[in-house]
C-alpha cells in the first residue's frame, strides 16, 4: 500500500477527526472510505463528482 501527503485547512482537519472520533476510526480510515467510496461509484458518476469538485472555490 502507498500513501500521499496532503495539505487541508485547519478547520477542514477538525472537521474530519470530529467525524473519525464520532465514528470510532482514525483520520485516514475515514479518508481512505471516503476515496473507496467515491472510486466504487459508475464512471460517469465519478465524472460528475470530479466535475463538482474541480469547480468548487479553491483553498
Amino acid at each position: 500500500m502507498n500513501s500521499i501527503t496532503i495539505q487541508i485547512p485547519d478547520e477542514d482537519l477538525e472537521k474530519l477527526q470530529a467525524t473519525a472520533t464520532r465514528l470510532g476510526v482514525s483520520i485516514e480510515e475515514l479518508v481512505l472510505m471516503g476515496v473507496e467510496q467515491l472510486l466504487k461509484q459508475s464512471e460517469v458518476s465519478f465524472q460528475d463528482a470530479m466535475d463538482g469538485l474541480c469547480t468548487q472555490e479553491k483553498y
